[in-house]
């Protein structure tokens, strides 16, 4: 069965604020050439212009899909915080939280890139299609309720999920969350559930700096249904897949998801400018295949990739082609020409052992 890719050109026409990096510009902080904030639409542009070149996207089934209904969004999100955010798309644009800036028409693109998601979840989760790529755009995974942060305006995957479930089409859901900094917003949206398994490896302190600990397993009915693995800084390949292995698959295989959905992220690859992680294309495409082999496993192989964070424009469309044809099963690559030089400066043994050990303990501690 063909993989589904839900992608649209309107995404990439979102547009932040007077940025440096994530700094305002003013006082001493001068301009940049290019200006904006890393997440600016070129990664994910790239990312789907090397598909074409490669030939991957005749591979895919393309498809977009319409915004996200209000129905739909207040599922996730009060009516207040909807309604003063399309009040000021409307009047032009601007920030109504932390590094959350838009432009006018803003809100009208956020419903659309949720729409994505939730249109891949459904294909997925009905049977339409085996598994699905959504290149949503603005992302979703730091998007509380009622507090948009981090260059997200929408819970993209929660939306989604939310949907699935009241549609009955879903009944048990997993998140498995390997974007670079914590999914707070997931987390938020599914603390006190037992119907969602939220799952996040991070790099501890990056951000928020404040959430992600090891010890915030959920409350009330969803104690022990979220799982945080704040990592190291340094990180590389060895590593992730030892998480991956010792936790993220234990705890999986222990909720029996009938559908898995990961937040896909490529901010822990080698050159991000905002982490401090080692991973490279082949850690992605490996991971990803874990996944894959982990939800033939526990749900026919219903799985969905929701794109989140990822800031280099020259390696992200590496790592995500290589994601996406592993999801395809294709045999279409695009060498990663940074590849041999990324393997070599991966953690010393010394080093590697320790973050390795470091997961053990932690595993340990979540009785896993």
């Amino acid at each position: 069965m063909t993989t589904g890719f839900f992608w649209d050109e309107m995404c990439f026409w979102h547009a932040g604020g007077n940025y440096a990096s994530t700094m305002p510009i003013g006082g001493l902080v001068q301009p940049l050439a290019a200006g904006g904030l890393p997440e600016s639409p070129e990664t994910k542009r790239r990312l789907k212009s090397l598909m074409d070149v490669t030939g991957l996207s005749r591979a895919l089934d393309l498809r977009s899909a319409p915004p996200a209904t209000r129905d739909d969004l207040l599922r996730v999100h009060p009516a207040h915080y909807l309604d003063a955010f399309k009040a000021l798309s409307d009047a032009g644009g601007g920030e109504i939280g932390h590094h959350a800036p838009f432009a006018k028409g803003g809100y009208e693109i956020a419903a659309l890139s949720a729409g994505l998601t939730l249109a891949a979840i459904e294909a997925v989760a009905t049977g339409a299609l085996q598994n699905a790529y959504a290149l949503s755009r603005p992302p979703g995974h730091h998007c509380t309720p009622d507090g948009p942060q981090g260059f997200c305006l929408m819970a993209n995957i929660a939306i989604g999920i939310e949907a699935a479930l009241a549609k009955g089409t879903a009944k048990r859901v997993a998140v498995l969350d390997w974007d670079v900094h914590h999914g707070n917003g997931t987390e938020a949206v599914f603390y006190d559930r037992d119907d969602v398994l939220t799952i996040s490896l991070h790099q501890q302190g990056n951000y928020p700096a404040t959430t992600g600990a090891l010890t915030d397993r959920g409350a009330g009915k969803g104690e022990g249904y979220n799982i945080n693995l704040p990592l190291h800084a340094g990180c590389g390949h060895t590593a992730y897949m030892h998480a991956l292995n010792r936790v993220v698959i234990p705890a999986l295989t222990d909720f029996k998801p009938d559908l898995i959905v990961v937040a896909c992220g490529y901010d822990a690859g080698m050159t991000d400018p905002l982490a401090r992680m080692q991973c490279t294309s082949q850690t992605f495409a490996e991971m990803t295949q874990a996944i894959m082999d982990t939800a033939t496993t526990l749900c026919d192989g219903k799985l969905v990739l929701v794109h989140e964070g990822g800031y280099s424009e020259t390696y992200v469309p590496f790592c995500g082609h290589a994601v996406i044809a592993t999801l395809a099963g294709s045999a279409i690559t695009a060498p990663d020409p940074l590849l041999s030089a990324f393997q070599y400066r991966q953690p010393a043994p010394a080093f590697d052992a320790f973050l390795r050990q470091s997961i053990d303990d932690m595993a340990t501690q979540l009785s896993l």
